[in-house]
């Protein structure tokens, strides 16, 4: 059984899960009497989803692991094809975020409400992505896919470290590591709380 993308993708993840239940956790709290840190944090995560899960953790699932996947296990196609229909609307929808996030920012709380639904209907719709590969396509692909193809995902996987990750981080991500890290509340950072910021649970 292969540990190494396999893990990295669980990893990766992570991260991003956890990114999703901070955002979500300082909207239901707002941005109370710090709007300027408050924005400052959400932008930065959403460019951190924008940026690096969209650009490239997905690519090299569609590029390289869904096509041996449905190589070895013919029959997960369907299940492949609804994940790579959520990977083309996922760049989408995470600028969509980034847009209406702005206005709330700039045009003030009667844009608040259009951020608020669409960010618990993004963060819905991630978690549900991420849950499926876990618990119908990485236990096919442990059991199915060939040393050779293991050596070929853990090599993609390892050029591009998750800048939130353990590890090294990717070049020129040092600022984007440091603002989300050092600025946000837990689970995501080290930053002092936002009215006591609690992660949502699932």
């Amino acid at each position: 059984m292969n540990t190494g993308a396999a893990q990295i993708i669980r990893d990766q993840h992570s991260s991003i899960t956890a990114v999703l239940r901070s955002l979500v956790a300082m909207v239901d709290k707002g941005p109370a009497d710090e709007p300027e840190r408050f924005f400052d944090v959400l932008r930065a995560m959403l460019f951190y989803i924008d940026e690096y899960p969209e650009q490239h953790h997905h690519p090299k699932e569609s590029d390289l692991l869904f096509p041996k996947l449905v190589r070895a296990a013919p029959e997960l196609m369907p299940v492949i094809q609804a994940l790579e229909a959520d990977h083309m609307k996922g760049e989408h929808k995470v600028r969509a975020l980034q847009h209406l996030l702005l206005a709330w920012e700039l045009l003030g709380e009667s844009r608040r409400a259009d951020f608020e639904q669409a960010a618990r209907q993004y963060v819905s719709f991630y978690l549900e992505h991420m849950r499926i590969e876990e618990v119908q396509l990485l236990p096919a692909a442990q059991r199915l896919l060939t040393p050779a193809d293991w050596a070929e995902l853990d090599a993609a996987f390892l050029a591009d470290p998750d800048p939130l990750g353990a590890g090294a981080g990717l070049p020129g991500f040092d600022r984007l590591f440091t603002r989300i890290v050092l600025t946000a509340p837990a689970p995501i950072g080290v930053g002092r709380s936002l009215r006591e910021v609690e992660p949502i649970s699932t």
